[in-house]
């Protein structure tokens, strides 16, 4: 009888082992969403590269710095959204495209080309007198501590394809 005394559980220990158990599943299930909300992110694809359509056609695009409309589909958690950004678009003496992010790089103000008749053939942010040349790169000495970003793009069926702004070093 002694032997089967020492292999029961007492009603303490059934009592111990059954609340630590309900516990243990009760916190593992709170923390479940928890690990899952840190570690989701990390685990989801690199959506970059994603390119919309500037509705411009290759031939339209001049020498003159060209301001150019285009849509982008946006996603805020649960909240989707069509948000209208602008480029400044043109070609190069060389034949080649750039797309700059009209956004100043001193507060965020719109930069706009020969918007100052004191400044010719220049991008100018009337919020503090930020000017850049206009290959987009900030004049010495004025706000601006950076170039203007350049969107990457690409032409596809002859029109101007727009992806995400890429910023450039300090000049």
């Amino acid at each position: 009888m002694s032997k089967d005394k020492k292999n029961q559980v007492s009603r303490r220990q059934f009592l111990n082992y059954t609340l630590t158990g309900v516990g243990g599943f009760m916190a593992a299930g709170m923390l479940a969403p928890m690990v899952r909300f840190a570690i989701d992110p990390v685990l989801q694809p690199d959506e970059g590269g994603e390119f919309v359509s500037a509705k411009i056609s290759e031939e339209d695009i001049t020498t003159e710095p060209k301001r150019v409309a285009f849509n982008v589909e946006q996603v805020d958690a649960w909240y989707e959204s069509t948000v209208e950004k602008v480029a400044w678009v043109y070609k190069q003496e060389d034949g080649s495209i750039i797309a700059l992010d009209p956004t100043c790089t001193h507060l965020g103000c719109f930069v706009g080309w020969n918007d100052n008749e004191n400044y010719p053939e220049h991008f100018y942010c009337p919020c503090h007198d930020g000017l850049y040349t206009k290959d987009g790169v900030n004049v010495p000495n004025t706000p601006p501590t950076a170039p203007l970003a350049v969107y990457e793009h690409k032409i596809e069926n002859g029109i101007l394809y727009l992806g995400k702004a890429i910023p450039r070093e300090e000049a």
